[in-house]
């Protein structure tokens, strides 16, 4: 059992996340910002992070990061869920390449995070606190946003293969490049495993077979007018372990596809000053299930959210912008098994505007206002507005950051024929941040420390008194976010964070008032040292220690936390050619995400780069 009694000056001391100066973040505000303009919390893992680390889990990569929390039902590709600041799984919003895909066909709208791997995935940003103003429903914990990579000038392209513990097999592959008016590119990667038993205490191995594809192309028509075109599929095929009672050896298959598009034209007017962009995104999850492989499906869901999005800038001096547009999305569900089916859609009108204004040097103020109007429960309104502020040039950062978020009724909540209920209201959330970032000794160091408080009401849960959902609970998360990030010589990084969570159930008069929510623990912190040599060798560590937690809200069940440690090498043979392995969970630790559902325990990989 792990006790974890992290101080804030012991982290400031021995873990850093590295910062990159007028680093440019896109989920603020929905546009591009510096860094030095945005007031709330925002993390990002970029591409050479992403190639550094060696995971194949997108999770795994996120479990490093400040705030973070995460459930895994056992072996890859198994559920799994990702909290921030110890908000609800289905209060994380998640984008790929600008579209969201929170699933309308889940019990809660919460994106399954098992079959998201790296692939060909470049960057990651994850904003942490509520943001329903710029990014509507779901908003509650944070965004986690996904973007595959930019076609590079001219042309390029790059491939990797690797083999490792349990015939695990991984490779992707992407090309990319410009011409003319025209920049464009596509990718693919497979991966397959035998995987481990996802149940504890099974003896069969549960695999995945999972492919993605991603495309984008973009046609500059003029420097005013362009065509933006993407496209990410991904096929998961996994075994697993059945989760009706504890989990135990079985046969149960789960079939994935998912779609997702997204078409938008941007035209620029007034000498550039007002910027349009008009888009369509789709999103279909189809997800079958099967008691035996080889039979017909035994039950599935079908959620497919269809949107149109129109968004304007308007910046009449390089000190103020405003920004306001409309959205229209249509969510839909179909399910069918054990014989029955059931259906049902809904629409949500969206309007919403911000200003982002710069009065003098050094301070970035942020406000704005959204109303979204539901076909079912009517209209909900949320506010949010920052601010940040550098006496210095950047040097130091000061952050204040209020933020309201709203949740809607899944279509399973509101419809289902036994458990649904068409009287819910939408789950309602206030945030505040205050934070700082201190970059020192020229930017070889970056201190950032945040402290926050969200306060949740309405929330949804289901009451076993009249077997439907109900807007029963209220809970409350408070907490620190450290990080910092040393390059004390070019050859040498050391990133790192930690966070205390403290995530409890409010709900007056409920048995589990005061009671820690399940599944989140109070303390993580994550450190990842790497070091490149003279002779090209690259090394490196991480280290990632989370405490204990609950399994139930009852919290009689407990989760030990556990330490975990790996480590990776890579070598370039030339040029164009690279090899590379890692060792993950070197220490062999046992532990639990998600009672009852085992993880891996010593792993090693290995493989080889090529990139033209």
């Amino acid at each position: 059992m792990l006790k974890t009694g992290i101080s804030l000056v012991a982290l400031i001391v021995a873990t850093p996340v590295w910062a990159q100066d007028d680093e440019i973040v896109v989920t603020a505000t929905g546009i591009a910002q510096s860094r030095d303009e945005v007031g709330q919390a925002i993390t990002v893992i970029d591409a050479e992070t992403i190639k550094t680390r060696q995971a194949i889990d997108v999770v795994d990569l996120l479990a490093t990061t400040p705030g973070v929390r995460f459930n895994r039902n056992g072996s890859t590709g198994g559920v799994t869920g990702v909290s921030l600041r110890g908000a609800e799984t289905t209060q994380t919003l998640v984008l790929i390449d600008g579209v969201k895909v929170n699933d309308p066909s889940g019990i809660g709208d919460g994106y399954d995070f098992g079959p998201l791997l790296t692939g060909n995935i470049q960057r990651i940003e994850i904003l942490r606190g509520s943001n329903s103003v710029v990014h509507g429903s779901q908003a509650i914990g944070g965004v986690v946003n996904l973007m595959t990579g930019v076609p590079a000038e001219g042309f390029g392209a790059n491939a990797s293969v690797d083999y490792g513990y349990s015939d695990t097999l991984s490779a992707k592959a992407d090309v990319s490049g410009t011409s003319g008016i025209a920049a464009g590119g596509l990718g693919a990667a497979y991966f397959r495993t035998d995987g481990i038993s996802s149940a504890a205490g099974g003896t069969e191995r549960d695999g995945t077979e999972n492919i993605a594809t991603n495309a984008r192309l973009k046609l500059s028509f003029t420097d005013m007018l362009s065509l933006d075109l993407r496209g990410y599929y991904i096929h998961a095929d996994l075994d697993y372990d059945s989760f009706f009672g504890a989990p135990a050896d079985s046969s149960d298959v789960s079939k994935l596809d998912q779609y997702v598009g997204y078409a938008g034209l941007n035209l620029a007017l007034l000498d550039g000053k007002l910027t349009n962009r008009a888009a369509v995104t789709w999103m279909r999850n189809d997800r079958d299930y099967y008691f035996v492989r080889g039979t017909d499906p035994d039950y599935g869901y079908s959620g497919t959210n269809l949107r149109f999005e129109y968004e304007g800038v308007y910046a009449p001096v390089d000190q103020a912008k405003l920004l306001f547009g409309y959205e229209h999305e249509r969510p839909d569900y179909d399910f069918f098994g054990f014989g029955s089916t059931a259906s049902a859609k809904i629409n949500i009108d969206s309007v919403y505007a911000l200003a982002i204004v710069k009065p003098f040097a050094g301070l970035a103020v942020t406000g704005g206002v959204r109303h979204d109007d539901h076909s079912q429960f009517g209209g909900a309104t949320t506010f949010g507005a920052n601010a940040n502020y550098s006496p210095n040039g950047g040097a130091t950062n000061v952050r204040l950051s209020y933020g309201e978020g709203f949740k809607a009724p899944s279509l399973y909540q509101l419809y289902d024929s036994f458990s649904g209920n068409a009287a819910l209201r939408p789950e309602r959330s206030k945030s505040y941040d205050v934070g700082f970032d201190q970059s020192l000794d020229g930017g070889r160091a970056m201190l950032s420390v945040t402290a926050f408080r969200r306060d949740t009401r309405d929330q949804i849960n289901y009451d076993n008194a009249t077997f439907t959902y109900g807007n029963l609970d209220r809970t409350r998360a408070k907490g620190v976010e450290a990080s910092i990030a040393l390059k004390p010589v070019d050859a040498l990084t050391v990133t790192g964070s930690y966070s205390y969570v403290d995530a409890r159930d409010r709900s007056a008069g409920s048995a589990t008032y005061g009671n820690r929510l399940a599944r989140r623990a109070a303390n993580a912190v994550s450190v990842s040292a790497d070091y490149v040599w003279s002779f090209g060798l690259s090394t490196g560590t991480t280290v990632t220690m989370v405490g204990d937690s609950f399994d139930n809200a009852a919290n009689t069940r407990r989760l030990d936390g556990y330490a975990l440690a790996g480590v990776r090498a890579s070598m370039p043979l030339g040029a164009h050619l690279e090899v590379y392995g890692r060792i993950d969970n070197l220490f062999d630790e046992t532990y639990q995400t998600a009672y009852g559902y085992g993880s891996y325990g010593r792993a090693a990989y290995g493989g080889v780069r090529v990139r033209f």
